[in-house]
């Protein structure tokens, strides 16, 4: 007889998937290719801020909190007092986006914002854990039409958007939760990185 499966109890769990996560957090600064492209994105989002132009923010999901909360770290304040930074997070407003998706459908909901909101020279984020969300790569094809440029923030999943973005982040996870766990490191980084250089701290 075979012996019933039994479930990882709480604990054994919970080790494992810190451990996980930590191994795959602590891949972020042995890689130079890594930190060389988010150095090269902060030193964007500061060129393109320095000339009057903003920051916006798309993704889906959890990621969609993470664009929330980035573009709140920008407009508030992250490490110090400071004078808030342009941004925008495209995953805010319910009644746009309801209207959005039922006029024009959920592949429109983020193209639709950049073309409404977006300017030549802004820079879009652009989050996606498979690099195949739809609404993302519709949204990438419009700001590549009006000079926007696109940061790709995905993981090692080899989608579609790879090839598409100016600048692309990948986490090295192809596990969405420990993907958006790098995505929140690396975007704390940029932020820091962006208020220091502007504000000379």
């Amino acid at each position: 007889l075979k012996k019933a499966h039994r479930p990882m109890n709480s604990n054994d769990f919970i080790q494992r998937y810190v451990k996980e996560s930590t191994i795959s957090l602590s891949k972020l600064d042995s890689s130079t290719q890594l930190i060389s492209e988010v150095t090269k994105i902060a030193d964007e989002c500061v060129t393109r801020i320095r000339q009057g132009k903003k920051l916006l923010f798309a993704g889906n999901g959890g990621s969609a909190a993470d664009c929330q909360h980035m573009a709140g770290e920008y407009v508030s304040r992250f490490l110090f007092e400071r004078d808030g930074l342009p941004a925008i997070a495209l995953t805010t407003d319910s009644s746009l986006l309801t209207a959005i998706g039922n006029d024009y459908g959920f592949k429109n909901l983020f193209s639709r914002q950049v073309k409404a909101l977006g300017a030549s020279g802004d820079l879009l984020f652009c989050y996606s854990t498979s690099g195949n969300s739809e609404n993302i790569l519709t949204a990438i094809k419009a700001a590549k039409k009006m000079n926007i440029c696109v940061v790709g923030m995905t993981g090692f999943n080899h989608g579609k958007m790879d090839e598409m973005c100016d600048y692309l982040i990948q986490i090295p996870s192809a596990h969405t939760p420990h993907i958006q766990e790098g995505h929140l490191i690396v975007g704390h980084t940029i932020c820091g990185a962006v208020e220091r250089q502007i504000f000379n701290k």
